[in-house]
């Protein structure tokens, strides 16, 4: 197998109207790590005079938000990497764009979509879409994890990227297999989800983690067995080719003239990414595996939106006016899990880790973004769809407001 070099009931209601991957020169490079603790752990290529700003714990649990001053110029090598990519969900996005990023940059990658290439599956986006990654000189394969070394038989890669499992059972098969083939470094799709309740957002790299979720046995299980590895937990996401619904959901109601109704508030924090923001961190981590090396990374944007927030700014991007309702889940003996596409709290994190250790800044601008998906939206005839608001209904009639005909 190719081996990596290092590289470098009470209602309120309201209205609103409408890389470049290589440079000239290489630097020299000294290898330096220290001791941290473990779920900040720093290692990275640093050109000349090896210096930065050791991270001071903000608490025992709690990483810094101390800014890690690094110098250093790198030459990305170019090098074979394997997406195994998830065959439902929001996430399958990501490793479409991931391969598009690294595709731009350079590199050379196979898609491995769990799966069979003939189901009906594949007819949605963004598997329809994977003739732009063919086009650009990538290469799609499917079949299931445990027999990926048949399936990519004589096959060698440098990087492994695992978008599919959500629990070491899932993984360890795909873990197991780079390992034996000398892969040099493992990157793992983990979630922001797995973090504890926090009395102070947003979540950072570090903050405890619920031990009893399947991606923290993954983390470990691969920081265990890796040389080089990097998991990252992404939150919600927003872009084209996106097939789990989240902007479609108010887009839906806003169009067609009913209320958004949001649970508590509406000023609970959350945090939607673009996912080409996430692919450009994953590119990062490829190019520098030093650097991105034992870490964790919240996959996430910069900046925080509120639930309200995440209405009127839909309505914006559709040029139409839209009525928020608020309302208490328990009070109208609703499960807002199913009634709400987001958490009903605060749920957010911040990307500090990524910018201190990888130097990487994001791109998302929701308003922008949204106008997009929305186009999109109308391209394919969503919003003359017919669609069943039966769980909205029983909240109207609990708060006596009454439903639109």
């Amino acid at each position: 197998m190719a081996t990596a070099a290092p590289a470098a009931a009470s209602i309120f209601s309201s209205s609103i109207s409408p890389s470049s991957s290589s440079t000239s020169s290489i630097c020299h490079f000294s290898h330096l790590s220290l001791s941290v603790p473990s779920f900040y752990t720093l290692s990275s290529c640093i050109s000349i005079s090896p210096s930065f700003l050791a991270l001071s714990a903000k608490s025992s649990k709690r990483a810094s938000s101390s800014t890690i001053s690094q110098s250093f110029t790198v030459k990305a090598e170019k090098k074979k990497v394997l997406v195994v990519n998830t065959n439902s969900g929001g996430h399958a996005v990501i490793g479409f764009y991931f391969a598009k990023e690294l595709l731009g940059s350079g590199h050379d990658v196979t898609i491995f979509t769990v799966g069979d290439e003939g189901s009906d599956k594949m007819k949605k986006p963004p598997f329809n879409r994977f003739s732009e990654i063919v086009s650009a000189g990538g290469k799609t394969v499917w079949g299931e994890p445990v027999d990926i070394g048949k399936v990519l038989e004589d096959a060698a890669f440098d990087v492994v990227l695992d978008n599919n499992g959500k629990d070491l059972e899932s993984v360890r098969p795909i873990a197991d297999w780079a390992k034996s083939c000398g892969i040099q470094q493992f990157l793992f799709i983990s979630s922001a989800g797995i973090y504890k309740t926090t009395d102070e957002p947003p979540h950072v790299e570090g903050d405890a983690v619920r031990a009893d979720a399947g991606h923290v046995g993954v983390e470990q299980y691969i920081s265990e067995t890796f040389g080089k590895w990097a998991s990252f937990r992404p939150q919600y996401m927003i872009g084209s080719g996106n097939n789990k619904d989240c902007e479609e959901w108010f887009f839906d109601r806003i169009v067609r003239g009913r209320p958004v109704l949001i649970p508590g508030s509406g000023m609970q924090l959350t945090n939607i990414a673009h996912v080409r923001d996430l692919s450009s961190m994953l590119t990062l981590a490829v190019e520098n595996p030093d650097a991105a090396s034992g870490n964790i990374f919240n996959c996430v944007s910069d900046r925080a939106v509120t639930l309200d927030g995440m209405a009127k700014l839909c309505a914006k991007a559709a040029g139409l006016p839209v009525e928020i309702i608020h309302y208490d889940p328990e009070a109208v003996g609703i499960d807002a899990k199913k009634a709400f596409p987001f958490r009903n709290m605060h749920f957010y994190s911040e990307p500090r880790a990524a910018k201190e250790i990888l130097g990487w800044s994001g791109t998302t601008n929701l308003i922008v973004d949204l106008k997009e998906r929305f186009d999109e939206y109308i391209k394919i005839g969503r919003d003359k769809k017919q669609i069943q608001f039966e769980i909205d209904d029983k909240i109207l009639a609990a708060l006596k407001v009454p439903v639109a005909a």
